[in-house]
């Protein structure tokens, strides 16, 4: 399979084209609703360019640096090494750099603009609660989301959503006038209307579009992950053992893990109640029924899991093949203490589970 990897993009070439025909439609109609004015215009022109540019071109440092992770080398994380390697080389794509964020909470993520300039990222629990195999499912989901060419897309889909937001909260500030300076009754009204309309429903319309930006991306990375690995069980099993794990366990939500969150793999947020109708992410029971959907296909086709040839371990956790010795952000000492939080609560001895309705219970996993 080497060289010869079928990417499919998913049309993120038209989403990308169509993201940005949309977002320049809405910068032109909130300038149309705040008086047509030529100086502003070329104020909202800078705000959409120079939010894509820098969304897309520096994507890579400022999701690493929005958690706080740390470069790894193969000493330091000798089995992660050994998974990314594998895979990109069956890819036929370069290896991209290794980083692991200092947080309990257990997700994992991908970026960077390209192949030659992508990370792929783990936090500390997301090795603390998987084994060998289900973290080549997820780093096989991630590396995806970069093969694909889902960073363009997200980025603007993340530099539009902030785009919009930003003008429909400065609408509040600065209000609508007429395009000619009149001060007629209807002309008032209608910029009043604009100001209303687009300070209440940009910020809706914003997280709207990046959701399903997102859900889509995250059904693909799957689909796709799944047949680089030929494992689509261990994605499965690893998406049960996380939710389980943000939900007893959700990241803290700042401006910096906000940013990031929709390029992870499971929604690192609580999504109680209202906040499921924004979640950026598919319900992980419908992503676990297409990954079983699929192994069943590929049992039929007589296809062998891939991890069998190249010897991942289905119990204990991957943490154990990171060196302890390394220093993880400011205020640790001797390294990530993996089994400080996770291990006194879920065990750390999480077998490969394939019970996928059961959360982690104490004392270790479903088998």
């Amino acid at each position: 399979m080497n060289g010869k990897l079928q990417v499919h993009g998913h049309c993120n070439g038209l989403k990308t084209t169509l993201l940005f025909a949309l977002m320049w439609g809405v910068i032109m109609l909130i300038w149309w609703a705040t008086g047509a004015s030529q100086g502003t215009l070329g104020y909202y022109i800078l705000i959409g360019l120079g939010s894509t540019f820098v969304s897309y071109w520096f994507s890579d440092r400022l999701a690493i640096a929005s958690m706080h992770a740390r470069q790894v080398s193969e000493q330091e994380a000798p089995v992660l090494y050994k998974i990314v390697r594998e895979l990109s080389a069956k890819a036929g794509k370069p290896m991209p750099r290794i980083y692991i964020a200092p947080t309990m909470s257990p997700n994992a993520f991908a970026t960077g603009r390209n192949e030659r300039h992508a990370a792929v990222c783990c936090t500390q629990g997301i090795l603390q609660i998987l084994n060998e195999r289900e973290i080549r499912g997820v780093l096989g989901h991630e590396l995806m989301h970069v093969y694909n060419h889902d960073i363009l897309t997200s980025a603007v889909a993340s530099a539009m959503a902030t785009v919009i937001s930003y003008l429909g909260y400065s609408l509040m500030y600065f209000g609508g006038r007429s395009r000619d300076d009149r001060d007629d009754s209807a002309s008032g009204a209608l910029g009043l209307l604009g100001v209303l309309l687009s300070t209440i429903l940009a910020p809706i319309a914003a997280s709207l579009i990046q959701m399903a930006i997102s859900r889509t991306r995250e059904y693909d990375a799957d689909e796709d992950g799944s047949k680089l690995t030929q494992d689509p069980e261990a994605l499965a099993s690893a998406l049960s053992k996380i939710s389980g794990g943000t939900a007893a366990m959700p990241m803290t939500k700042t401006a910096g893990t906000q940013s990031v969150a929709a390029m992870m793999i499971a929604n690192p947020f609580s999504t109680e109640g209202f906040s499921k109708l924004f979640s950026t992410h598919p319900p992980t029971s419908d992503r676990i029924a297409r990954l079983m959907q699929m192994s069943q296909e590929m049992k039929q086709q007589g296809l062998q899991s891939g991890y069998v040839a190249g010897g991942y371990a289905t119990t204990g956790i991957a943490a154990s093949g990171i060196r302890q010795g390394a220093a993880f952000g400011p205020g640790t000492q001797g390294g990530p203490q993996f089994g400080s939080q996770y291990g006194s609560q879920y065990g750390a001895n999480g077998g490969y589970s394939r019970d996928y309705s059961q959360r982690p219970t104490s004392g270790g996993y479903a088998g």
